[in-house]
């Protein structure tokens, strides 16, 4: 099944709708399933004072969250037109909101599907209200434990959400995330556990990871990216660039093709060698007529046709019909 791949543009846009716009052709360039985009009002999503996160604080010269927010935040006008781009690009649009009025405005718009954000996993009048919209869900997992995500689930549920609906990303937010703490293990965890679609949201650098999220069974993955990583601003430097986007999504495809199906079979073009390199029952001694085949005097090699080694068990213990020099095929 094809994998869904998500461009996240997230706040990379600066705040600027030039840049929104162009982030939609990069994305759609790149052959991306969706981009998504974070719908917010800045004194809806956080107090006045509230802290900057260490990356952000690295990454971004502000003094507080709201600051930072105010700078990178769209109008509701804003995603209008960039939906409207979107569709012009043929590239789906979703965007996660981080507040009930931001909501609202998603749901006007009519978009097909909601993406919770990792730090919305336990904001419960939210989930309540998402879930009533009976939508399809996209949700990020990040910075929470299993008891964390079930109870999200239920609250999604219990207000109207199909299970079969939504699918929940496994991520660590940390911007870049480091190799030893990816736990991508954790992907089949939460499928086993939960009995649900699983994908994977990637915040670390380059495309293993995301790789080896496929093979462990992700059905979504979400990377973020940027029109470049030399502009000012929390998740730049940790983005993907256009030309490492591109690449991004051509290898998740050629590397679809190596996963195949849940079975195990020979293909045809690999059957063509089997008679060279499986191996055939040779005499490994001369063997007279009426003697008894037996470990001393017979072994498998690859040979010419002849009776396959599979076949060791109903040979050994019984008499020869022929005589036979060594190295011969064996044959009744």
């Amino acid at each position: 099944m094809k994998t869904i791949i998500i461009a996240e543009a997230g706040v990379n846009h600066n705040g600027s709708l030039k840049k929104a716009l162009k982030m939609v052709d990069i994305a759609s360039r790149a052959k991306a399933d969706f981009i998504k985009f974070q719908t917010f009002i800045p004194s809806e999503l956080c107090q006045t004072k509230a802290n900057l996160a260490e990356y952000q604080k690295k990454n971004f010269k502000r003094k507080s969250q709201l600051e930072m927010l105010k700078s990178l935040s769209l109008s509701f006008n804003d995603f209008r037109k960039i939906k409207e781009r979107c569709k012009k690009r043929n590239i789906n649009f979703i965007s996660s909101p981080f507040d009930e009025p931001s909501l609202d405005f998603l749901k006007k718009i009519k978009v097909n599907l909601i993406k919770i954000a990792s730090g919305e996993i336990t904001n419960i009048p939210l989930l309540k209200k998402i879930g009533k919209l009976k939508k399809k869900v996209i949700m990020s997992t990040g910075m929470s434990n299993l008891k964390e995500i079930k109870k999200a689930l239920n609250i999604l549920i219990k207000n109207g959400t199909k299970k079969k609906d939504i699918t929940i990303l496994h991520c660590n937010t940390e911007y870049p995330a480091t190799n030893s703490k990816l736990n991508l293990k954790s992907i089949k965890f939460l499928k086993d556990k939960l009995n649900i679609s699983v994908g994977y949201s990637d915040h670390s650098i380059g495309n293993e990871a995301s790789l080896m999220a496929i093979a462990l069974g992700s059905s979504v993955l979400e990377k973020h990216f940027t029109i470049s990583k030399s502009l000012k601003g929390p998740d730049h430097t940790s983005s993907l660039d256009p030309k490492e986007l591109t690449h991004y999504v051509k290898s998740i495809r050629e590397f679809e093709k190596s996963l195949g199906v849940y079975d195990k079979y020979p293909y045809k073009e690999e059957l063509k060698n089997l008679q060279t390199i499986r191996k055939q029952i040779v005499a490994k001694t001369s063997i007279l007529k009426g003697e008894k085949f037996s470990l001393n005097n017979i072994t498998t090699k690859r040979a010419q046709k002849g009776i396959p080694a599979s076949k060791w068990d109903e040979i050994i213990g019984k008499k020869s019909s022929f005589n036979f020099k060594t190295d011969e095929n064996i044959k009744f």
